[in-house]
This record gives structure tokens, sequence and C-alpha cells, in this order.
């Protein structure tokens, strides 16, 4: 997986359990679903989106849908920085 990842621009430090390819986008962990459908509306010149680690409380893991909402979901930038995403 560390390889996959690497090759579709997911930096080590954004590593969590699941990787996906949605419309030319990656997406790293439990990202919830907020977060993804304004990244595919607007449309942003970067990598992809990455909820690092294994949250406790992220979408799939427990805790409500209010809490789900509120992750520190992390823009992968195309130099591989990464910055806070609101959504």
């Amino acid at each position: 997986m560390s390889e996959f990842r690497a090759q579709n621009g997911v930096p080590a430090e954004a590593a969590s359990c699941h990787t996906a390819l949605i419309n030319g986008y990656t997406v790293e962990g439990h990202v919830p679903a907020g977060a993804i459908t304004k990244l595919l509306q607007e449309r942003p010149d970067a990598v992809g989106l990455a909820l690092p680690g294994m949250p406790p409380d992220a979408p799939g893991m427990g805790g409500d849908e209010a809490s789900w909402e509120s992750q520190p979901v992390m823009l992968i930038l195309n130099d591989g920085q990464m910055v806070p995403y609101e959504y």
C-alpha cells in the first residue's frame, strides 16, 4: 500500500487505512463525505484529501455524524505539502 500511496501523491505522514481514487483525486483515510463533495465541486489543483491516522470518531469509526463532519481534513498539494481543508 505504501508504494500505491506514493505513486498517487500521498505523503507518508498522511497515511491511513484506506486509499481511494475519485475523479482524479486521491482520498486517504476516513475523509467525511462533505469534504469530498466540496473537493469535487471546487476541483482545486491538488492531489486530494487526507484524514491522517485513525481518529476514533471519524466516519465509520464511531462517534456521530456531527463529529464526522468536524474532522481535521488536510488538502494534499501537488508538492506533497498538506494544508488544512475547510469544508
